[in-house]
Protein backbone atom coordinates (compact mmCIF):
# COMPACT_ATOMS: atom_id res chain seq x y z
CA UNK A 1 0.00 0.00 0.00
CA UNK A 2 1.12 3.47 -1.00
CA UNK A 3 -0.17 6.29 0.29
CA UNK A 4 0.14 9.96 -1.69
CA UNK A 5 -0.18 13.73 -0.72
CA UNK A 6 0.28 16.26 -2.67
CA UNK A 7 0.79 20.07 -1.71
CA UNK A 8 0.76 23.12 -3.99
CA UNK A 9 -1.78 23.94 -6.35
CA UNK A 10 -3.80 27.43 -6.03
CA UNK A 11 -4.59 30.18 -8.29
CA UNK A 12 -2.35 31.92 -10.55
CA UNK A 13 -2.80 34.06 -13.40
CA UNK A 14 -1.95 33.27 -17.21
CA UNK A 15 1.73 32.86 -18.39
CA UNK A 16 2.45 32.65 -14.54
CA UNK A 17 4.28 29.23 -12.46
CA UNK A 18 3.60 27.08 -10.14
CA UNK A 19 4.30 24.29 -8.42
CA UNK A 20 3.01 21.20 -7.08
CA UNK A 21 4.85 17.71 -5.32
CA UNK A 22 3.14 14.91 -4.09
CA UNK A 23 5.28 12.82 -1.31
CA UNK A 24 5.04 8.93 -1.42
CA UNK A 25 4.64 6.99 1.93
CA UNK A 26 4.13 3.04 3.13
CA UNK A 27 5.38 0.47 0.28
CA UNK A 28 7.81 2.60 -1.00
CA UNK A 29 9.92 -0.18 -2.67
CA UNK A 30 6.93 -1.00 -5.16
CA UNK A 31 6.79 2.29 -6.97
CA UNK A 32 7.83 1.64 -10.89
CA UNK A 33 6.85 5.48 -11.81
CA UNK A 34 5.04 8.47 -10.23
CA UNK A 35 3.44 10.86 -11.88
CA UNK A 36 0.59 13.26 -12.36
CA UNK A 37 -3.36 13.42 -14.12
CA UNK A 38 -5.25 15.71 -14.19
CA UNK A 39 -9.05 16.12 -14.92
CA UNK A 40 -10.99 19.43 -15.87
CA UNK A 41 -14.85 20.20 -15.18
CA UNK A 42 -16.51 18.06 -17.39
CA UNK A 43 -13.55 16.05 -19.14
CA UNK A 44 -11.71 12.67 -18.43
CA UNK A 45 -8.82 12.73 -16.40
CA UNK A 46 -5.62 12.74 -18.33
CA UNK A 47 -2.14 11.97 -17.53
CA UNK A 48 0.12 14.87 -17.59
CA UNK A 49 3.30 13.31 -16.79
CA UNK A 50 5.23 10.72 -15.57
CA UNK A 51 8.15 9.61 -14.13
CA UNK A 52 9.86 6.11 -14.29
CA UNK A 53 12.59 5.29 -11.73
CA UNK A 54 15.34 5.04 -13.92
CA UNK A 55 14.18 8.53 -15.07
CA UNK A 56 13.14 8.54 -18.28
CA UNK A 57 10.02 11.08 -18.72
CA UNK A 58 6.90 10.90 -20.42
CA UNK A 59 4.82 14.19 -21.25
CA UNK A 60 1.22 15.07 -22.74
CA UNK A 61 1.69 16.91 -26.23
CA UNK A 62 -0.36 19.63 -24.63
CA UNK A 63 2.35 20.38 -21.73
CA UNK A 64 5.39 19.76 -23.52
CA UNK A 65 8.09 22.55 -23.42
CA UNK A 66 5.99 23.82 -20.82
CA UNK A 67 6.12 21.51 -17.57
CA UNK A 68 8.85 19.54 -16.02
CA UNK A 69 8.82 16.28 -13.85
CA UNK A 70 11.49 15.30 -11.04
CA UNK A 71 11.42 12.81 -8.67
CA UNK A 72 13.34 13.24 -5.21
CA UNK A 73 13.99 9.13 -4.56
CA UNK A 74 15.63 10.52 -0.79
CA UNK A 75 12.63 12.27 -0.22
CA UNK A 76 10.17 9.60 -1.82
CA UNK A 77 8.69 13.11 -3.48
CA UNK A 78 7.86 14.17 -7.03
CA UNK A 79 7.47 17.32 -8.33
CA UNK A 80 5.97 19.18 -11.51
CA UNK A 81 6.86 22.40 -12.19
CA UNK A 82 4.50 24.32 -14.32
CA UNK A 83 5.10 27.52 -16.51
CA UNK A 84 3.64 29.50 -19.07
CA UNK A 85 0.99 28.37 -17.35
CA UNK A 86 -2.92 28.48 -19.47
CA UNK A 87 -6.41 28.96 -18.70
CA UNK A 88 -6.97 25.31 -20.03
CA UNK A 89 -4.38 23.80 -17.46
CA UNK A 90 -7.28 24.48 -14.94
CA UNK A 91 -7.93 21.32 -13.49
CA UNK A 92 -7.73 18.92 -10.65
CA UNK A 93 -3.90 17.53 -10.66
CA UNK A 94 -3.83 14.06 -9.48
CA UNK A 95 -0.66 12.50 -7.92
CA UNK A 96 -0.39 9.11 -8.80
CA UNK A 97 1.99 5.98 -8.54
CA UNK A 98 2.72 3.02 -10.52
CA UNK A 99 3.42 -0.21 -8.45
CA UNK A 100 4.13 -3.74 -8.84
CA UNK A 101 2.10 -6.27 -9.72
CA UNK A 102 -0.17 -4.29 -11.64
CA UNK A 103 -1.48 -2.14 -9.05
CA UNK A 104 -1.53 1.49 -8.47
CA UNK A 105 -2.51 4.82 -5.83
CA UNK A 106 -3.99 7.99 -6.03
CA UNK A 107 -4.03 11.17 -4.14
CA UNK A 108 -6.53 12.87 -3.28
CA UNK A 109 -5.60 15.69 -5.81
CA UNK A 110 -4.79 19.72 -5.69
CA UNK A 111 -6.47 22.30 -7.57
CA UNK A 112 -5.03 24.55 -9.67
CA UNK A 113 -6.63 27.48 -11.69
CA UNK A 114 -5.35 29.57 -14.14
CA UNK A 115 -7.24 32.90 -15.00
CA UNK A 116 -7.02 34.51 -18.12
Amino acid sequence: QVQLVESGGGLVQAGGSLSVSCAASGSIFSINAMGWYRQAPGKERELVALIRNGGSTRYADSVKGRFTISRDIAKNTVYLQMNSLKPEDTAVYYCYADLRLAMNSWGKGTLVTVSS
